[in-house]
């Protein structure tokens, strides 16, 4: 009986109770605008050979589930020097995650955060498909910043990052600044502790 047990574990059934509300939370920050600005943009950088998802939540995860469509797009991205070599669609689960592998480590090389990329079970068994959303959105978001001629799209599907602005001021300047820091801090000048009591013995009446 016990083995019987393991087995019916390992064939993921529906969700009950408290898995179902946080899937559920999972699922509702899915936004089904981006979807389409997201399949838009993909299309139009890659081209008409990465085709189109059917509609929906499914669809998306459906159409870059493989791993395929995303290593075109990175690769759309990286003028010379395409940072994933082989792009090659496989019916076997591990290929395929390792081609959305492939893809995340190309991403983080183009300069997506940590904390904006997905997880491959993300994609692969559909678990977030918000947080492949997020990783895709900072994605667009670089290509518009950087704006080396690569991305193409409409600038105004993703926000342009902050970039570092960098400042040089001469010597005068920086003495003069010190001077404004200090008179914002105010004065403590014959500020002293007479009339503080810190470890006193208290006194036991």
């Amino acid at each position: 009986m016990a083995t019987k047990g393991v087995v019916g574990m390992a064939n993921k059934g529906p969700s009950y109770g408290m898995s179902r509300q946080v899937q559920d939370k999972i699922d509702s920050k899915y936004d089904p605008e981006l979807e389409q600005i997201l399949v838009e943009w993909i299309t139009r950088q890659c081209g008409s050979g990465v085709g189109r998802p059917e509609p929906g939540k499914m669809g998306f995860q459906t159409w870059l589930k493989d791993g395929c469509v995303l290593s075109e797009l990175i690769n759309s991205l990286f003028a010379h020097d395409k940072p994933v070599k082989k792009i090659q669609s496989s019916p076997m689960a591990f290929k395929q995650m390792e081609q959305i592998s492939q893809f995340l480590n190309a991403a983080e090389k183009y300069g997506v955060t940590k904390t904006d990329m997905f997880q491959t079970v993300d994609l692969w068994e559909g678990k977030d498909l918000a947080a492949v959303q997020r990783t895709l959105s900072a994605l667009g978001s670089l290509a518009v910043t950087k704006d080396e001629g690569t991305y193409n799209g409409d600038p105004n599907w993703f926000f342009k990052k902050a970039q570092e602005n960098k400042r040089d001021f001469s010597d005068e300047q920086m003495k003069a600044g010190k001077n404004v820091i200090g008179l914002q801090m105010g004065s403590n000048k014959g500020a002293s502790q007479q009339g503080m009591s810190y470890g006193k013995p208290r006194q036991i009446l």
